[in-house]
């Protein structure tokens, strides 16, 4: 049984992102994932104005009157949500943490998945996979997997992106959308473990619709202001490396800069060789618009 003030969390989450849903994003959903094809319904007798391709040849024969086959678009998706975990995402200077923006956006998309009657699905991680949870549809199974990701104990710290992208190749058979749910902080420098994670996304992205959702921290976008006059200690939550950092130094303001554009230009490329649009989220903010965005644009391109 989970603890009161929890359940109370996560009905209020459900209750403002169902609102947030219906009124801006389920149009959107419903025709940027149209299904993953056509199924065959059955043969009827041909009447004029039927596409003439569709004759069935075979029963047109044994009947001595044409046939056509007749189908319908299949609504069959799955929606798996991949978050990240990692001690990076418990980083936020506002009302808000990356992992609870992350946390609203699952709802959001999980919540959407099964209005439109689609399975959603769940894997949690860090440098191991945390929590997994095969899709289902139907809200009572969305509001089971939001209290599972909302009360997880990350049993790791760190971040390597192979885990669980190899846990997903196994596990989805069929054709799946993928929002994944990350910074990205892993994968932005190709170095050790990184280039292993941007070629387990890749052969994902190959089987997949995969799209990168990028919950960023106001104050990680903007940096440091110079002229601070105030010195802090800064610790890297993952490896836990301390640096005294000076905030009225320019050597320190620009290294920082320095570090943020290369993330920046790093990221970008890996979600261009992914061939993926990634959603970008700030913490602070409702996570509805980008998402709306995304939907918008890619319906206008289909």
């Amino acid at each position: 049984m989970l603890p009161y003030e929890i359940l109370r969390k996560i009905k209020r989450l459900e209750i403002k992102t169902s609102r947030l849903v219906e009124g801006a994003l389920s149009g959107g959903y419903l025709s940027t994932f149209k299904g993953r094809g056509i199924e065959f319904t059955e043969v009827r007798e041909y009447v004029p104005g039927d596409d003439v391709r569709a004759i069935d040849w075979n029963v047109t024969a044994r009947t001595g009157y044409p046939h056509v086959k007749t189908f319908v678009e299949e609504r069959d998706l799955t929606v798996m949500l991949a978050v990240d975990l990692s001690a990076s995402m418990d980083f936020g200077t506002t009302t808000q943490t990356k992992r609870e923006l992350a946390v609203e956006f699952a709802a959001a998309a999980a919540l959407l998945a099964v209005q439109g009657g689609d399975r959603a699905g769940l894997i949690a991680y860090t440098d191991r996979v945390e929590l997994f949870i095969p899709p289902r549809r139907g809200k009572r199974h969305v509001m089971g997997l939001l209290a599972a990701l909302s009360t997880v104990s990350p049993q790791g710290k760190k971040t390597d992106i192979t885990v669980p992208a190899q846990a997903l190749m196994r596990s989805l058979k069929t054709r799946s959308t993928l929002f994944w749910v990350s910074d990205f902080l892993e994968g932005v420098n190709v170095n050790g473990g990184a280039e292993a994670g941007r070629s387990a996304l890749k052969a994902l992205s190959r089987r997949h619709e995969l799209v990168p959702v990028v919950p960023i921290d106001r104050r990680e976008a903007g940096g440091p202001a110079s002229g601070w006059g105030t010195t802090a200690e800064l610790t890297d939550p993952e490896t836990g490396e301390c640096i005294l950092a000076d905030f009225s130094s320019p050597a320190f303001i620009r290294a920082f800069k320095e570090w943020r554009d290369s993330a920046e230009k790093n990221r970008t490329a890996l979600f261009n060789s992914l061939r993926a649009e990634p959603v970008w989220l700030f913490t602070g903010s409702s996570p509805i618009t980008p998402l709306a965005g995304y939907f918008h644009r890619q319906a206008r391109r289909r």
